[in-house]
């Protein structure tokens, strides 16, 4: 049986003045999140502010596997995405995790 993986990014957008959410707004209003979701391998591309740090904005972006990935940093959203950090002048911490589909000893403590 072929393990399935899946590749996720915590990108933590850093700004001043509110500018982290205002790119998050702009995101989600242009259509540029909406075009992500829907690129084959995303499997979540959503948006959080940490309740300790309101200056910062967390993207969760979830992909099936690196091929994908690659195809969306190769796509024309990241021109834009990229516009769009540069406009609001955000700085960026990345978190990569991988996860393959195998029990862990985690699962205990999880309520499902």
């Amino acid at each position: 049986m072929k393990k399935t993986m899946n590749l996720t990014v915590n990108l933590y957008y850093k700004g001043r003045n509110g500018s982290a959410r205002k790119f998050a707004e702009e995101m989600e209003q242009s259509g540029i999140a909406d075009k992500i979701r829907a690129e084959e391998g995303n499997e979540k591309y959503e948006y959080y502010i940490p309740m300790r740090d309101p200056e910062t904005i967390l993207l969760i972006d979830s992909w099936s596997s690196q091929e994908a990935l690659d195809r969306h940093h190769a796509s024309p959203m990241m021109k834009q995405l990229a516009e769009l950090r540069e406009k609001h002048d955000l700085h960026m911490v990345v978190e990569r995790y991988q996860k393959a589909d195998e029990p862990s000893e985690d699962d205990r403590f999880v309520r499902k």
